[in-house]
């Protein structure tokens, strides 16, 4: 297997850039702004962990896959003392982003280059309060990490009321968010599915953010927060993710 090749260039704002990996935007990383996140998917993953726990609060959040680490760098400035964990195999790239894109001194962000499968499963019960997966390998999510097994033990190690948050890229049926929601909801009690409306309506490929955790509370503040935002989005409640994306197989 080839190693990725991977570049960090100037984005489209002062001290912001783009992290490439085999030609591919993996990351858009404001070092002047680390609230600013540029992607889509990016931002409704931010807009989770701000409806989870208020802004000054810190949690606790493992995230699978690092790149340039944006996300971990959101929480970071908005809820400064958070103890975060980030599962990135790539050392190569992580030694990249830390020359050109540094980490703020006392982030409290801890990159650990392993793989998600072995990183999640050497972690404690009850550790976190989130889950993020964003995780890719030539441009797909890894398919261990979204097997049953791998929920499992997600679930293990969040702690009560916790929740999982997936970014997954697919089109159109949607083979692989059907079979990734039947997994999730053999571990979880609930799910939703949150996505720009021409990726819903079969126009084209996207990024879809599914939650996966105990309850619905977040549902309606997230479709509020994306109706009222700069991005659109349609976020599906958990009846809706049956009717839309039922009938995987899961694995």
């Amino acid at each position: 297997m080839s190693t990725p090749h991977h570049e960090v260039v100037a984005a489209d704002r002062p001290d912001a850039w783009l992290v490439r990996v085999d030609g591919r935007d993996q990351s858009h990383v404001d070092l002047a702004d680390p609230t600013h996140l540029a992607f889509d998917y990016v931002r409704r993953l931010g807009d989770v962990v701000d409806l989870h726990r208020p802004a000054g609060e810190p949690t606790r959040v493992v995230h699978v896959g690092g790149a340039g680490l944006t996300l971990p760098r959101y929480v970071a400035a908005t809820r400064p003392g958070s103890w975060q964990v980030v599962l990135e195999p790539d050392e190569a790239l992580t030694a990249t982003v830390r020359e050109l894109l540094p980490l703020p001194r006392r982030s409290g962000i801890r990159v650990r280059p392993t793989d998600g499968l072995t990183g999640v499963a050497a972690l404690r019960e009850d550790c976190a309060d989130l889950v993020v997966l964003d995780a890719y390998a030539a441009g797909r999510v890894p398919a261990e990490l979204v097997t049953r097994a791998f929920f499992a033990e997600v679930d293990r190690v969040l702690a009560p009321g916790g929740w999982f948050l997936l970014n997954l890229s697919d089109r159109a049926p949607f083979a692989a968010t059907r079979d990734a929601v039947a997994g999730l909801r053999s571990v979880f009690a609930r799910t939703l599915v949150a996505a720009e409306p021409a990726t819903l309506r079969a126009r084209r490929a996207g990024n879809l953010t599914v939650v996966a955790g105990p309850d619905d509370s977040l549902a309606d503040a997230l479709t509020a927060r994306a109706a009222g935002g700069p991005l659109a989005a349609r976020v599906l409640g958990h009846d809706r993710v049956s009717d839309s994306f039922g009938g995987g197989r899961g694995t």
